[in-house]
């Protein structure tokens, strides 16, 4: 853990951040953090490839609102006992199917020749929520806070819709209990009639461009994350892996990641 103040708190927290800080729509195109710097940085001080770089994105957005809604603040969170303060953005896409969360880390002294490490996080109720041991989900989301705060510059891309790898949570229970019959995550969705994986990286991709991130370091093990997001236009400069320590709940799953989808653990 970095032990400087910058690398801790995502922001300033003097009177113009607070007032800046409040929830608005924004309908310009210009990438968000250019133009409502949180942290006090001058517009256009950090583009890290700011700007919407991919040629579909643009003609979506010349169509019509690349989102339907989005808003921005600040949240204070409790990470092992320490205060941290990130920026927060919550973004709805533009069918209004689907809502996502960015919490983004910037120290004041991050350069913008620096690449952005970014967690694309599914969201997972039974673990991030109740810290189930079924999954890695809860590890991999505390570890991930973690490596970022310790980053110059990074963020959380939080996707509530990629509940169960995308099938949703009545089925991801439904497929718990084939698991509970002796299958694997991998038969025990086919056995259900659900897709071994069902996730989509388009509203992320969509994020990552609004911030600016269009080259990141991603954590993450799994290749086809990294393969969906660099179809989308983000350009992944490394993949990291983000392996968390197996317990007697999970060890199946996690095998069977490593050994039927190809994940890096």
């Amino acid at each position: 853990m970095a032990n400087g103040s910058d690398a801790v708190l995502g922001v300033t927290r003097d009177a113009t951040t607070a007032s800046d800080a409040q929830s608005e729509n924004i309908s310009a195109r210009a990438p968000w953090h250019e133009r409502h710097p949180l942290n006090g940085q001058a517009n256009g001080a950090r583009s890290n490839g700011a700007g919407i770089a991919s040629r579909e994105l643009q003609a979506q957005d010349d169509a019509a609102p690349v989102f339907r809604d989005r808003a921005r603040t600040i949240l204070p969170v409790e990470y092992q006992g320490r205060e941290v303060v990130f920026e927060a953005y919550a973004y709805e896409d533009d069918s209004a199917s689907y809502q996502a969360l960015a919490l983004v880390h910037r120290a004041t002294s991050s350069s913008a020749d620096e690449l952005p490490l970014v967690r694309v996080h599914s969201g997972c109720a039974t673990g991030d929520i109740f810290h189930s041991l079924r999954c890695d989900c809860h590890a991999q989301l505390q570890k991930a806070i973690g490596r970022v705060i310790e980053s110059r510059i990074g963020a959380i891309i939080y996707l509530p819709h990629h509940e169960g790898r995308g099938i949703g949570l009545v089925a991801k229970i439904k497929a718990y209990a084939e698991q509970d019959r002796g299958l694997d995550t991998v038969d025990a969705n086919i056995s259900i009639g659900a897709p071994v994986d069902a996730r989509d990286y388009t509203l992320a991709a969509k994020i990552l461009k609004d911030l600016g991130f269009t080259e990141i370091r991603l954590l993450t093990n799994n290749p086809l994350k990294v393969e969906a997001l660099q179809r989308l236009g983000i350009k992944v400069a490394e993949q990291i892996q983000h392996a968390t320590s197996p317990s007697r709940y999970n060890a199946r799953y996690l095998a069977t990641k490593r050994e039927r989808m190809a994940h890096k653990l």
